[in-house]
């Protein structure tokens, strides 16, 4: 009922406003603080019908409006619902955080930055993937300095983080840190494009579950996004993406229990999930095969999308020649970055992720 739900709240947010409070009662006065809040909630696994009882989010609300790559079913639906649901459990902790430091008299004086790692778990092109869905994560931040009211259109990857707190701390910001400092951007009072140069950004992928292939091999990738274009470049296209099809036959599928919660029987690099379990279940029934193939099949050496056209990217354009000359500017736009910032998967053989060690000797 309403008092279990009430309760079942209360308990996420008496443990947020006491693990923040004991933390600030162990800053020394007037000392300056780095707070991070990285709750697990948007991590699998979830309760399944979370979504609509602890929030109201009906899975019967998002009919017609999932990407293309997943199944519009229920169980998916509702699996995407109590994703939501995790979202705004994070989003109400966030609320209490701020209040305390409203209360405090130091929201004024604290730099807020909210974002994500990744893509949502557990769904195909999310996490793990370098298509919008698993790469675009939500970017906000407030404090001093900051103009707000905003929203700001510029690309920005999150190892810009690194030389704007530095930045911000009147620190210098070493040579070796490839990102840019978002200070400009922040101080600026436009909206949309603030920064006509941060026009692209570039995304990359190694390895998630280190047995998800033979040998403990990755899944290498790299991609360039722009306004206009996504740029994919698959550097091993004969290995699975989400890792090898381990214990799946045309007549064998592990039991929808075991799919639902045991990441590494099947897809490793794919979190296990409702979702997961329902397309593998639906694989060879003809309506639900294109989705599977999304989900998990092998994927060109090249892949590239149109914004405009094909904002859920499962259109590949790379093969057409209209597209030629497009395709060849990213690459070279995007293999050129790579070699200036000396990306292990360009130089030499480009084999150094591939085998321990995979972080250098000093």
């Amino acid at each position: 009922g309403g008092q279990a739900v009430a309760d079942a709240k209360q308990v996420l947010y008496d443990q947020v406003a006491g693990n923040f409070q004991s933390f600030l009662d162990s800053v020394p006065e007037g000392k300056p603080f780095c707070y991070w809040f990285g709750p697990t909630l948007v991590h699998r696994k979830w309760t399944k019908g979370s979504g609509k009882t602890l929030w109201g989010i009906d899975p019967d609300d998002l009919k017609g409006k999932m990407p293309k790559f997943l199944p519009d079913v229920h169980e998916v639906r509702q699996d995407m619902a109590d994703y939501l649901g995790e979202v705004q459990a994070f989003d109400t902790g966030l609320g209490v955080l701020l209040k305390m430091l409203k209360d405090s008299g130091q929201l004024e004086n604290t730099l807020v930055v909210v974002s994500g790692d990744h893509g949502a778990p557990g769904f195909p092109r999310g996490k793990c993937n370098l298509y919008d869905f698993g790469v675009q994560v939500p970017l906000a931040i407030s404090g001093p300095g900051c103009r707000g009211g905003r929203v700001v259109d510029d690309f920005v990857n999150l190892m810009d983080l690194a030389p704007t707190f530095l930045e911000v701390g009147k620190t210098a910001v070493p040579d070796v840190m490839t990102g840019k400092s978002l200070l400009p951007v922040l101080e600026s009072d436009k909206n949309g494009t603030v920064d006509k140069n941060r026009n692209w950004v570039i995304t990359g992928r190694e390895r998630h579950v280190a047995r998800a292939r033979e040998g403990f091999l990755p899944y290498p990738q790299r991609a360039l996004r722009t306004r206009d274009y996504l740029y994919i470049l698959n550097f091993k296209p004969a290995r699975w993406p989400m890792g090898n099809p381990y214990n799946l036959t045309d007549t064998k599928t592990p039991a929808t229990n075991v799919l639902e919660n045991n990441t590494f029987v099947t897809f490793g690099d794919l979190d296990a999930s409702p979702t997961k379990a329902w397309i593998i279940e639906h694989r060879n029934e003809k309506k639900w095969q294109q989705h599977y193939d999304w989900a998990f099949g092998k994927r060109p050496e090249e892949e590239l999308f149109v914004i405009a056209d094909d904002p859920d990217q499962v259109n590949n354009v790379a093969g057409k020649p209209q597209y030629a000359a497009v395709k060849s500017k990213l690459r070279k736009q995007l293999l050129d970055e790579l070699k200036r910032v000396k990306d292990p998967r360009v130089m030499g053989d480009g084999s150094t992720f591939d085998k321990p060690p995979f972080v250098s000797q000093r």
